[in-house]
């Protein structure tokens, strides 16, 4: 039996998770980027795109095209723990994943079936768990190399599943531009459309040597995706290591007691980012910046993973206590978490068990609240009315 690759592409990604969190902008030309002045599209939603509206686009070109659409920051920590979400969800059927980006990876499931069903099953059931789990539309292609899976997923986008069997991969290839091919770049594009060569079709009419003599070493790589050859595995690895988030304060702060109720705030966040995703983190980094914009990191690497806030925030003021913080003025304090893995995984002894039940139950209870009545809906006395904080800080960390 032949191999069984999955592409999945997240559509408008960037864009959808904007929509997902603000439901107001759902429905409506939406842009991610910089500044009108002088920043770049780094995403935009499917409205936006009839108006000509693309990627790596100038924003000011982009606002002209389309004056009506809404524009969001680059919210990059929060993109990435959706990231971490999807890529879950992908694992679940495979541990053959290859991650291409945050938002797009191979997976091969070849000898899954006996266990998820068949590859196009196995497809669907990703799209809908990724749907009706995380609120976002993943494309899906299915054929036997990753060539044409990715060739596929584009082909069924936008919120599409499109398969390629071994017996029509010649004439899915015939049609397509030659552009479409893997590598294929608009300066190699042009020399082979004033070659007469337009379609993958025309392409195949070529020999090895034909294409070898006029692109060099790239001649056998074209003369193979032409007629939809690709031997390259899935490669498994990449994945996104920590979770954190940073504050940044319109007043530097001086006191080591202020600092430290804004290390709670951060710990709490951070810590309840990995509840939510089933994750816990060994290595626990402090990152102070002072006001004369110098940073230091420091970092403590438990035996075994933490979530809980009380623990991290604990860390993080040890931490905090090895830096100069309080002799020189903060302007930002942050936390991140590495080394990530599920939760509960690790010895412990009877006692520490008991203890991270209890915890876990404090900790279940106040996440649930907090979804029900927002980050400040319930929090510490000692969180209220911060000094400093510029409001919605820095966004959420990931890597």
């Amino acid at each position: 039996m032949g191999r069984a690759i999955i592409h999945l592409d997240m559509d408008a990604f960037f864009a959808a998770v904007e929509q997902r969190d603000f439901p107001e902008l759902r429905g409506k030309p939406v842009i991610v980027g910089g500044s009108p002045e002088r920043g770049v599209v780094c995403a935009c939603s499917y409205e936006a795109r009839p108006f000509g509206v693309r990627s790596a686009m100038g924003m000011s070109r982009a606002l002209r095209l389309c004056p009506q659409a809404l524009v969001r920051p680059v919210r990059m920590g929060r993109y990435r723990e959706i990231s971490l979400a999807v890529f879950a969800i992908f694992r679940r059927y495979t541990d053959r994943v290859e991650p291409l980006s945050i938002d797009e990876a191979f997976l091969d499931v070849t000898g899954c079936e006996r266990l998820f069903g068949t590859p196009v099953e196995i497809a669907a059931r990703i799209r809908r768990e990724v749907r009706e789990q995380l609120g976002l539309v993943v494309s899906a292609g299915i054929a036997p190399n990753k060539l044409l899976a990715k060739l596929a997923s584009e082909q069924g986008k936008p919120d599409g599943l499109y398969a390629i069997r071994e017996e029509e991969v010649e004439s899915f290839l015939h049609p397509l531009p030659v552009g479409r091919l893997w590598g294929v770049g608009p300066v190699a594009s042009r020399r082979l459309e004033n070659g007469g060569i337009k379609t993958v079709g025309d392409l195949q009419s070529l020999s090895r040597e034909y294409l070898e003599r006029h692109f060099g070493s790239f001649g056998p790589t074209l003369f193979e995706m032409a007629r939809g050859h690709d031997d390259r595995e899935v490669v498994s690895g990449g994945t996104a290591q920590s979770l954190g988030h940073e504050e940044t304060f319109d007043c530097d702060l001086w006191q080591p007691e202020d600092m430290e109720r804004e290390l709670l705030g951060i710990a709490e966040r951070v810590a309840r980012r990995l509840r939510r995703l089933g994750f816990s983190g060994r290595c626990i980094t402090l990152r102070v910046k002072y006001s004369d914009h110098i940073s230091v990191t420091r970092s403590h690497t438990l035996a075994r993973g933490e979530e809980s806030s009380g623990e991290i925030h604990r860390i993080a003021v040890e931490l905090l206590q090895r830096t100069e913080a309080g002799s020189r003025a903060v302007r930002l304090l942050g936390i991140t978490l590495s080394q990530l893995g599920q939760r509960g995984s690790g010895q412990e002894s009877l006692f520490d068990e008991d203890d991270r039940r209890r915890r876990e139950t404090l900790n279940r209870t106040l996440d649930g609240l907090q979804e029900r009545f927002g980050e400040w809906g319930i929090c510490r006395g000692s969180l209220l009315a911060p000094p400093g904080r510029r409001e919605g800080g820095d966004g959420d960390q990931g890597s």
